[in-house]
């Protein structure tokens, strides 16, 4: 991933299309509000279980970033780490998931 998955996580923190941390994320989950949940590379590994068990329950793409909490919390204007972020609109969600699946080609 690069500087453009940044730069889309920022665009999607301005047009209001986020949700920051593991419990507003978890809670938000089964409204179906949320299109993709996303966390960070260096989450520990109870949050990661967390995060894709509800995922997979209800049925919500979910991948692992590849940049740390502080590198997600620079792109979202956050001041301390941020280890889950949950994209609420349709075509940021899809435009993210491009970018991580042409990193991995």
């Amino acid at each position: 991933m690069n500087s453009k998955f940044l730069s889309m996580l920022g665009l999607a923190k301005r047009a209001g299309a986020i949700i920051i941390g593991t419990d507003l994320v978890t809670k938000t989950l089964p409204s179906g509000r949320v299109k993709l949940v996303m966390y960070a590379e260096d989450a520990s590994a109870n949050t990661e279980k967390k995060i894709t068990d509800k995922c997979r329950f209800y049925n919500t793409s979910c991948i692992k970033t590849g940049f740390s909490g502080d590198e997600l919390a620079h792109a979202t204007g956050k001041l301390s780490s941020v280890m889950v972020i949950g994209i609420t609109d349709e075509n940021f969600s899809k435009g993210l998931i491009s970018l991580t699946s042409n990193e991995t080609r």
